[in-house]
């Protein structure tokens, strides 16, 4: 018999939910978490020891929504690009993650889905491709960012009942619930079990919470194209973001860069919401991992030329925020460090509450017995050593 190879982290830190093992040792067998536990055991001469050297070990990053990175846009709709942002994302300790589309046409999005298929096959170096994120066309015009205005319409059953007939590979729908006919969208995406989310929204209150009862759970880049408080004939109504305050079901996904939200509304979400309530995300745009400069966001050949610069992804004009460059240790680095939150606390929200709201927490998200091997190790600053992604090792600086 084939003997499946076993590794073993040592000397590290081994960051749990409710709290981190000091030193503390990850048993992996093939592709599966055999043991964690605390101190420095004996190994077998059938295993390889890797010495982390007192670093951080935590579960995989899970990034639950992103576009693009390293010069690469999924709305691009080639293998190529699938493979590329994977293949970066997985550097900075993403090792699971949801390609996100744009509204676009519906062709656009069928190539799209058969490269995701494509990819998914071929591959082997970057983060695992866990399902696509559909982000529209059903959004408030009012909101739509930088969404392509002449994509964006109500829901239409014809459309959608095909598109999710197409494909397995959704997991996700994130639409507005105040439009026409969302309610019943919302119903029939929850009942071929897909993720629904609230996104690009001007909904009020009751509109949200009508939403929720049929499936909206989440909230996409929470606070971000969103509505809150507004007046209409003197009259005060509580928008999306104070619905996703006071449901307390709802789960928030926010885009933790620093920059689309400032350091109160982080520490406000996580006062009210919880860890176990907050997904972290990157909602990466292709310019992620690369220089600062001009850019697209969407399709290569017909997206919205923008510009990277202090940090963040503009419309040409300023006016505007036009998506994120964030990689996922930026983005634990920001909650940490901005966000004064435990560590244990933040890395929850990058990996279990993401696992959680995906459905996938069965095998991942938590260092433990029987779960997938997708780990990342690194220092007090975030700067990763070293990505694990189901047991084989995908990126490694040197220690």
């Amino acid at each position: 018999m084939h003997n499946v190879m076993k590794k073993i982290l040592v000397n590290g830190k081994i960051i749990l939910p409710e709290r981190i093992l000091d030193p503390g040792y990850v048993y992996i067998e093939g592709n599966i978490i055999l043991e964690v536990g605390e101190g420095v055991p004996s190994i077998g001469t059938d295993t390889e020891r890797i010495d982390v050297d007192g670093k951080y070990v935590s579960p995989g990053f899970i990034d639950i929504h992103v576009h693009g990175g390293g010069g690469a846009d999924f709305m691009d709709g080639t293998v190529d690009a699938f493979l590329t942002v994977a293949e970066t994302h997985v550097k900075y300790g993403t090792t699971a993650l949801y390609p996100t589309t744009l509204t676009s046409e519906v062709s656009l999005l069928f190539e799209t889905l058969d490269a995701y298929a494509e990819a998914d096959k071929r591959n082997n170096k970057g983060a695992q491709l866990m399902g696509m994120h559909l982000e529209g066309p059903y959004f408030a015009m009012s909101q739509r960012g930088a969404q392509d205005p002449k994509y964006i319409r109500n829901p239409d059953p014809d459309e959608y009942v095909r598109v999710l007939d197409y494909s397995p590979v959704i997991a996700r729908w994130s639409a507005a619930p105040e439009l026409p006919g969302a309610l019943d969208f919302g119903r029939y995406v929850r009942s071929k079990g897909k993720v629904l989310a609230l996104a690009h929204t001007d909904a009020i209150y009751e509109e949200v919470w009508e939403g929720f009862k049929v499936g909206y759970n989440l909230a996409t880049h929470f606070y971000s194209a969103m509505s809150g408080v507004t007046r209409r004939n003197a009259y005060r109504y509580a928008g999306a973001v104070e619905a996703g305050y006071l449901i307390d079901e709802m789960d928030v996904e926010i885009i933790a860069d620093g920059i689309h939200l400032p350091m109160p509304l982080l520490r406000l979400i996580y006062k009210i919401k919880g860890a176990d309530r907050i997904a972290l995300i990157t909602d990466a745009m292709r310019g992620a991992g690369m220089t600062e400069g001009e850019s697209v966001l969407g399709n290569i050949n017909t997206g919205l030329r923008v510009v990277i610069e202090d940090g963040v992804a503009k419309l040409l004009d300023r006016s505007a925020f036009a998506g994120s460059v964030a990689t996922a240790d930026r983005l634990v680095r920001t909650m940490l460090k901005t966000g004064d939150i435990p560590l244990h606390e933040v890395i929850t929200m990058m990996t279990k509450t993401p696992a959680r709201i995906m459905g996938i927490d069965h095998k991942k998200g938590v260092l433990e017995k029987g779960k997938d091997a997708d780990i990342v190790v690194f220092d007090a600053d975030i700067n990763i050593g070293m990505t694990m992604v189901l047991g084989d090792i995908k990126y490694a600086s040197t220690y």
